[in-house]
């Protein structure tokens, strides 16, 4: 038997799940998907529905939130200006000020136990400082 596929139009114009573009579809979506997760026995359309629905998900968060490539350094500038913070504020994590303000301007690279507590600080994986302990070795 061959079976021709359904008219995606149609399918969109019945309501058919389609691409995220804004924040509140996302709200709607990612609801939708919790309510299918949380279903002790799913079918298979509720399998593909959760499949699909994780997509639509992924490729809305993966470009509205996409981080452009960065240095290390201007990560932690990034960081400490979205936190209202100072070279002096860092002292607790990268030592001295004078110590900050030599690895905020390249002169110093960030090490291993830096690396870890701003990692904790602000809540970000280590791996976007990665690079200067990459290139200190």
């Amino acid at each position: 038997m061959n079976k021709t596929l359904a008219n995606p139009v149609e399918m969109i114009e019945r309501g058919a799940p389609r691409l995220i573009h804004s924040d509140k579809e996302l709200e709607r979506y990612t609801d939708a998907l919790f309510e299918l997760t949380a279903l002790a026995k799913p079918g298979v359309a509720e399998m593909e529905a959760i499949n699909l629905l994780s997509l639509l998900v992924e490729k809305y968060e993966s470009e509205r939130f996409a981080i452009a490539a960065a240095s290390p350094i201007e990560v932690l500038k990034f960081l400490m200006e979205r936190n209202g913070l100072q070279q002096r504020d860092l002292t607790g994590e990268l030592g001295s000020e004078s110590n900050v303000s030599l690895i905020l301007s390249g002169k110093r690279n960030l090490t291993l136990p830096h690396l870890r507590r701003l990692s904790t600080r602000f809540g970000v994986p280590a791996s976007v400082f990665l690079e200067s302990v990459a290139e200190a070795a």
